[in-house]
């Protein structure tokens, strides 16, 4: 793409993306659409924009985001957990932010009665969850600016403007067209509004706008529309900020009383680097055609696979209404059941696979044929 620089690294703004994945995450529907003329700012190209949104770190800040989710889904039962993934892919949610700067920070999901926060001050960085007044504390390595964790089954979405824009900004390339649109205003911020749109067809999102403030070139809003839609399937954006230091008790923590504290030490993971993940998470393809293919689960006969082990009742529940809305599909890949929405498609397959992409099913497939050719051939 012309004109665009290659970014190597992506944005890395209030909450780096293993705090991100400790607290699960979110994706969110249409923010704070201010009905007036549109700001004038100085005109930028797309590859400015692009290297103002791929900025290691931004100004302190604090705020809040809205985020809500409309993907089409089945009514799943509720979720005790306001972090769980079934909950936060369903309605909205609010996020409290406060950033000081890539070591001192924290992010806070209140729900109704309950709260989950993630907080990082210097070497020190915690979960807590007051549902069950439960303390995850964990010992960060000198040097090390991002907060790592186990990886999880599936990877989450974003809770934060800058980390959705990091994940959008991962398909910028050959297969992608940039392009600025008219000035917007978000959380009270005239703001640049970047678009990213893929040029396949096989691809289910149609447009990725991207908000970017035009006074810290921070991102503010980003949206995700399906293709053809009118309005954003997935979206998360500020509702309020304030480009300031917050306060210090807002970015401190000590565990409450009483509070069950599990300690985890992220300088004793040894790891080898080449090692297969305990997660057995494959990408197939890649860019916006890129399909997650997740570990085997177990079949029920004629039903597709079973919860994984440790499977929650409630997500088991869960579960049982996407199976119960999806549709039986045979292939050259088996037989299995297809979910379909405006953005994505799962395929769980009766041989216990289970495949997922913003993708035209005919992709899934694909994959489904790829995976098990490559697992006949292995002894």
């Amino acid at each position: 793409m012309s004109g665009v620089p290659k970014l190597s690294r992506r944005t890395r703004w209030a909450v780096p993306a293993g705090a991100l994945v400790i607290t699960g995450a979110v994706m969110a529907g249409s923010l704070i659409t201010v009905a007036q003329a549109a700001p004038v700012l100085p005109s930028r190209t797309p590859a400015q924009l692009l290297v103002a949104a791929a900025q290691d770190k931004g100004p302190a800040l604090y705020g809040s985001v809205l985020e809500t989710a409309s993907l089409g889904l089945p009514s799943l039962p509720g979720t005790g957990s306001p972090t769980s993934i079934m909950s936060l892919l369903t309605g909205s949610h609010t996020i409290q932010v406060w950033y000081a700067g890539p070591e001192h920070y924290r992010l806070a999901l209140p729900a109704s009665l309950s709260e989950s926060d993630v907080v990082r001050n210097g070497s020190t960085a915690w979960l807590w969850q007051s549902t069950t007044n439960s303390v995850t504390e964990i010992s960060i390595p000198a040097g090390q600016g991002k907060l790592k964790l186990k990886p999880k089954p599936v990877p989450v979405p974003a809770l934060t403007p800058q980390q959705a824009a990091s994940q959008a900004l991962a398909a910028v390339g050959p297969t992608t067209v940039v392009s600025v649109t008219s000035n917007v205003v978000v959380a009270g911020q005239a703001a640049y509004e970047l678009v990213l749109a893929p040029k396949d067809s096989r691809s289910l999102v149609g447009q990725i706008r991207i908000a970017i403030d035009g006074a810290n070139g921070v991102p503010l809003r980003v949206q995700v529309f399906a293709r053809g839609a009118a309005s954003p399937a997935i979206s998360v954006g500020f509702t309020s900020v304030t480009f300031a230091t917050p306060a210090p008790a807002d970015i401190s923590f000590t565990p409450p009383a009483g509070a069950k504290v599990t300690k985890e030490n992220l300088g004793q993971d040894s790891t080898p680097k080449s090692k297969p993940t305990e997660t057995g998470v494959t990408t197939i393809g890649s860019g916006w055609l890129a399909v997650l293919e997740l570990p085997s689960s177990g079949l029920t006969p004629g039903q597709g696979p079973l919860p994984a082990k440790g499977t929650s009742g409630e997500s088991a529940a869960a579960l049982g209404a996407l199976l119960g809305s999806a549709t039986v599909e045979h292939g050259a890949w088996g037989t299995g059941r297809l979910l379909r929405t405006s953005l994505i498609s799962v395929l769980m397959t009766d041989s216990g696979r289970t495949f997922v992409g913003a993708v035209q099913p005919s992709v899934l497939y694909a994959a489904a044929s790829q995976a098990a050719s490559q697992a006949a051939a292995t002894p």
